[in-house]
């Protein structure tokens, strides 16, 4: 076999194969919440395999979440899999006394959205996002690691870090949640949200990430994106990495020509 051909094998397991390229039809609109998927006759003869691949590959995306089913029967798309998320509401400041605008924008939508702080404390942010913050080698930052619930199931990690010449002596630095999320904090302490710079990468997950996402077997990628909110005089006022899974969510930006 010539080289280059060699080369352009998928040298994942077919079960793995006809999992991605039914998960592609279901991604993508193809097969909507609530549609049946071909019977297991018609993949074995679409994809040339056996029932039991077949089987092996219909499990993958139970385990994903994406559909369900039992053996001998239909097998359906789940309802309300896939999510669109718009990163530009969450940055606007909530009213005063109302939940963070990620809470509000989720229940809009029919669904149960809550937050789960984990932890709150000082410590050295990675790389990127010292640079971010234009941290000294060394440097540390308030961190507020936070997990984000749809309907009771695991939406996102959040962790977002703030200098501490604004943290210190404020409600980022205490164990609680705070009403309105951090954007209203932060423009009630004089540093409104004036922009933000998201930089968004697909990334195996870490093990931290696996676990509390929840995510299943396999090598699916998480998105994650990295968010620097700027205040005054271009000023990083805040460095959130929010990850989130890669086949369930997808992130929507929205532009208008100047």
């Amino acid at each position: 076999m010539p080289k280059a051909e060699a080369e352009d094998i998928d040298r994942r397991s077919l079960h793995e194969r006809i999992a991605a390229d039914l998960r592609d039809d279901i991604l993508s609109g193809g097969m909507p919440p609530g549609a049946k998927l071909p019977s297991t006759v018609q993949l074995k003869a679409r994809f040339e395999a056996s029932s039991a691949t077949v089987q092996k590959a219909l499990q993958l995306l139970k385990d994903e979440r994406l559909v369900i089913g039992r053996a001998g029967a239909a097998v359906t798309v789940r309802e309300h899999r896939q999510r669109t998320l718009r990163p530009a509401s969450s940055m606007a400041t909530a009213a005063p006394g109302e939940p963070y605008r990620w809470l509000t924008d989720a229940g809009r939508h029919g669904a149960r959205a809550r937050s789960k702080l984990l932890d709150v404390m000082e410590t050295v942010p990675p790389p990127d996002v010292a640079e971010a913050l234009n941290l000294l080698e060394g440097g540390t930052a308030v961190l507020r690691h936070q997990l984000l619930l749809i309907d009771d199931e695991p939406a996102e990690l959040v962790y977002s870090y703030y200098p501490l010449g604004i943290a210190r002596g404020t409600a980022i630095v205490e164990r609680r949640r705070i009403t309105g999320g951090t954007p209203a904090l932060l423009a009630g302490l004089g540093h409104p949200p004036r922009f933000s710079v998201d930089r968004v990468s697909a990334r195996v997950p870490t093990q931290e990430q696996y676990r509390a996402l929840k995510l299943p077997g396999g090598s699916l990628p998480v998105l994650r994106t990295l968010r620097v909110v700027y205040g005054d005089d271009e000023r990083p006022i805040e460095a959130t990495v929010m990850v989130k899974a890669g086949h369930l969510y997808e992130v929507q930006y929205e532009f208008t020509p100047e």
